[in-house]
């Protein structure tokens, strides 16, 4: 019997929205791909538990640029998929993202930034709260605590001072859906998967990426790889004998989502918003059928769950209460349904909160990892600059010594990569959570 021969010119690991995003972007430039994933379909991990809330609320440039580059991909989704047999997509609802001015002020470190860019924003009084948000509090809880904090019960003596409002951002309807369109399409441009594949080793040989070994035994052949494992990505890097030379390193850790019914006197599917609130620690948007999705912005007072990387939980009822009690501070009308339902997902975060998308120590090994749970929006776009960074440096740039930069294909705005590496100290001002 004749062995089938696997060899290809890059293998991608991981079929999550950013792993099928660099699968097409690499097949359409002529590169032989094929990308692993151990689950049984694209998008199946993290990328289903996403909120996919498109903002640009970050606080460095190229992080802002790359955020308000993704937004134009979503704009303009079908013609991205280049989608002649017009499958189903998911829908952009560009419902705009309100963000709390709480004493955090994380708000305060993207202005600069959307000045620079021009993205458009306006200041939000109070007056103007209520009139887009009916039943919206705007006295000032926080600093967020739990529910079995007596602090928690206080009566506010403060109103906030307002908030910044984005016109421009939204949310994606269907994040899975999302990459099973990358996929489909990437498979058009000839790119292969493997799905209920598990990488077991990393081949190398002098310093150089061969390719990788399954846990079937199979042998695949590629002088690239890229891991895009998400949570298993730190498992990953330790396969090819990376970490030592990374500062910034990642860990899974166990995120959990509130969906709960919007009051009958308030359509929020159709009035509502993406909301960032610090000051309460959630952020929320609305979902189908008048539902308010809600998830934490991992205040001092949550415990962080750091989990293996395959943890499969249910809804824990304490943080539930904890985030359905936060949402009814904020908008008291809601009320706490007797059914506790969400999604429980596991996020692949970095030291920092900031994704890395760089080259590694071991040639021909490149990293799209850490996103933490706020890249989904950034897909497209990382998956580009990923793929002009991996023919790049494999055509003998040097990303080390000159972090190349990348030129948005519709902003033309430039998103400096070396904010992305995975090397770069700590970013001070960092918020260290996630808006969606």
């Amino acid at each position: 019997m004749t062995q089938v021969k696997h060899s290809y010119d890059a293998v991608i690991i991981g079929a999550g929205i950013i792993g099928c995003g660099i699968g097409f972007e690499l097949s359409r430039r002529g590169v032989r791909t094929a990308v692993i994933e151990k689950n049984v379909g694209p998008g199946e991990g993290s990328t289903s538990a996403s909120s996919a809330i498109i903002r640009f609320t970050y606080s460095t440039y190229s992080a802002v640029a790359m955020a308000y580059e993704g937004l134009r991909y979503w704009e303009n989704w079908q013609d991205y998929l280049q989608n002649k047999n017009r499958f189903t997509t998911p829908s952009f609802h560009q419902c705009g993202m309100f963000a709390v001015k709480s004493k955090q002020v994380h708000y305060l470190k993207s202005l600069p930034h959307f000045d620079q860019i021009g993205i458009p924003y306006e200041h939000w009084g109070i007056d103007e709260i209520k009139n887009r948000i009916p039943s919206f509090d705007s006295r000032i809880f926080g600093p967020p605590s739990r529910p079995s904090d007596d602090a928690f019960w206080d009566e506010p003596t403060e109103v906030m001072e307002g908030g910044l409002f984005t016109p421009e951002a939204g949310y994606i309807s269907d994040p899975r859906l999302a990459a099973q369109n990358l996929h489909q399409v990437a498979e058009q441009k000839k790119c292969s998967f493997y799905f209920k594949s598990e990488v077991e080793q990393i081949l190398t040989k002098s310093n150089r990426v061969q390719g990788v070994k399954l846990a079937d035994g199979t042998n695949i052949d590629a002088p690239i790889i890229i891991n895009a494992a998400g949570p298993y990505s730190g498992t990953i890097n330790a396969m090819a004998h990376v970490l030592e030379d990374m500062s910034i390193k990642t860990r899974p850790l166990r995120q959990e989502v509130s969906l709960v019914p919007s009051s009958k006197d308030l359509d929020f599917e159709k009035m509502g918003m993406a909301i960032a609130d610090d000051d309460v620690g959630i952020y929320l948007r609305p979902e189908t059928g008048n539902n308010i999705l809600v998830g934490g912005t991992e205040p001092e007072c949550d415990p962080l769950r750091w989990v293996s990387a395959d943890h499969q939980g249910e809804i824990d009822p304490e943080q539930w209460e904890a985030q359905v009690l936060r949402l009814n501070r904020r908008i008291p009308s809601t009320g706490v349904p007797h059914q506790k339902l969400g999604v429980v997902g596991v996020y692949d975060v970095s030291d920092d909160w900031s994704p890395i998308y760089d080259a590694t120590s071991l040639d021909g090994f490149y990293v799209a990892i850490g996103t933490s749970g706020n890249q989904f929006k950034n897909a497209p776009i990382a998956a580009h600059c990923m793929a002009e960074l991996v023919l790049a440096v494999e055509s003998g740039y040097d990303h080390e010594t000159q972090p190349l930069v990348v030129t948005g294909p519709h902003t033309n705005l430039k998103i400096d990569m070396g904010t992305f590496r995975r090397n770069r100290p700590i970013n001070p001002d960092s918020p260290m959570s996630v808006h969606g």
